[in-house]
């Protein structure tokens, strides 16, 4: 059997990622308008909404021709991308929210994923990968998180994009909601040390990094500079979350499986293996590594230019997969979910924020 040439095989990818890194383009550079940064809007966000508008218009065309090269780029960059996102964090960064900021992190997270998988599940009778992806969104870094839980749940292009449609929605609220909420907190004092415990407030429980700046930047320096820590802190906790969720998939498909149970919407698996998140591992070594600064702040800065590159054409992709018809067959369940979510990361983050502050000072 002949094997097709490196060359060739690139070659064929090539009509795929031209579109996609075209639509990436396009959105990195509307997300340099003022406007769009001052209200939240990444471009992340901005090209998947392009690739949604290109895959239901004009796409479908030229999909037979297109479609390898935006698999690869839905999958491969993907992974690509969330291992470079790496050099975006430092162990260093724990240092400065110190344990309370850390241990908040960790149960505003798992407190919201479990959450979204008892009520979406249990009570929306929403299917397992949809409300864990909504979960994974919501608990720790939006739009990337979902993107990077999709290998581990396998799930399908119009289940990533309500997800993210979510987040969009809940996150962009929660830049206006959370000044007022400062104002409120002034009074009230429920959540304590001023502006700055109030940024690992916002850190801890808006959605995405770019809605969390928009948001912490409206109340005051301090708040912005403790928000994006607590929020790289919360990002940072995406590769142990990847693994653990992989572990339990595995663990309660294999239980499935030899039940021979075929309930809640999905079928029981003839054979259940551990799908091993191994770009997970690479993101926490790039994390390591760039705690040790041996790369100049040009290199890294550049890499993470690039690295948005490689993000913007992934989620650009996705939105040329996706179906609004899918998107409308979703209902108005997942939102119902993200909102109940949002009201808890609101609510429940402060409280949260609240009793571990007030435990360990």
């Amino acid at each position: 059997m002949s094997v097709e040439p490196a060359s060739n095989a690139f070659v064929r990818l090539l009509p795929g990622l031209a579109i996609s890194a075209a639509l990436a383009a396009a959105g990195m550079t509307l997300g340099r308008i003022g406007w769009l940064q001052a209200h939240g809007f990444s471009a992340l966000t901005l090209a998947i909404v392009l690739g949604i508008l290109v895959g239901n218009t004009l796409y479908p065309r030229f999909a037979a021709t297109c479609g390898g090269g935006v698999s690869f780029s839905k999958q491969s960059l993907l992974r690509l991308g969330v291992v470079l996102y790496g050099l975006r964090l430092t162990v260093q960064d724990i240092g400065h929210v110190g344990f309370a900021g850390v241990a908040t992190d960790a149960l505003v997270l798992s407190s919201t994923f479990a959450l979204a998988c008892y009520i979406g599940i249990k009570w929306l009778g929403l299917d397992r990968n949809t409300a864990m992806l909504i979960g994974a969104g919501s608990s720790i870094c939006g739009a990337a998180a979902v993107m990077a839980s999709e290998p581990v749940v396998r799930a399908r292009a119009e289940q990533v994009t309500v997800a993210v449609a979510t987040v969009v929605v809940f996150g962009t609220f929660a830049i206006f909601l959370y000044p007022a909420l400062f104002e409120l907190n002034q009074h009230w004092a429920l959540i304590p040390g001023g502006a700055e415990g109030f940024g690992i407030y916002a850190g801890s429980t808006i959605h995405e990094v770019a809605q969390v700046v928009a948001a912490a930047r409206s109340v005051g320096p301090h708040a912005a500079d403790t928000a994006v820590i607590a929020k790289m802190v919360r990002v940072m906790m995406l590769a142990p979350f990847l693994i653990m969720l992989s572990a339990w998939l595995a663990r309660h498909d294999a239980k499935r499986a030899g039940g021979g149970q075929a309930g809640d919407g999905y079928a029981a698996l003839p054979k259940a293996k551990l799908a091993v998140p191994w770009f997970a591992f690479a993101f926490v070594a790039v994390v390591l590594f760039n705690s040790l600064r041996l790369l100049p702040a040009s290199a890294v800065a550049l890499t993470n230019e690039i690295d948005t590159v490689l993000l913007a054409m992934a989620m650009a992709a996705l939105g040329l997969t996706t179906h609004i018809s899918s998107i409308r067959k979703a209902g108005i369940k997942p939102l119902l979910l993200a909102l109940i979510l949002f009201v808890w990361l609101v609510v429940g983050g402060a409280l949260i924020n609240r009793w571990v502050f007030g435990w360990l000072s």
